[in-house]
């Protein structure tokens, strides 16, 4: 057994964060289940940064706050030109 008088550290390795694509995945399928109007919901998490938008079922608040909002929005856009065909 370790010194118990001294401060330990722990290393936690972390695994690959998930794309932005399976996390919003998820987040829309939670909100699905739960009956919300996900849409309504993310945009509210978006516009205000309020992370009660976003119910926590599933883990899916918890996977939306490891995500930058400008990253959301970013991913969305170029979603939304490149199904619309403006891209070069």
């Amino acid at each position: 057994m370790g010194d118990l008088g001294n401060t330990q550290y722990f290393r936690v390795q972390n695994g690959p964060e998930p794309s932005i694509k399976v996390v919003l995945d998820a987040v829309y399928s939670a909100m699905v289940e739960k009956g919300y109007n996900p849409v309504n919901q993310i945009v509210g998490y978006i516009m205000s940064g309020d992370p009660t938008y976003i119910t926590s079922y599933k883990g899916a608040r918890s996977m939306i706050l490891k995500v930058e909002r400008d990253e959301l929005v970013e991913e969305l856009l170029k979603y939304y030109i490149q199904n619309k065909g403006w891209e070069d």
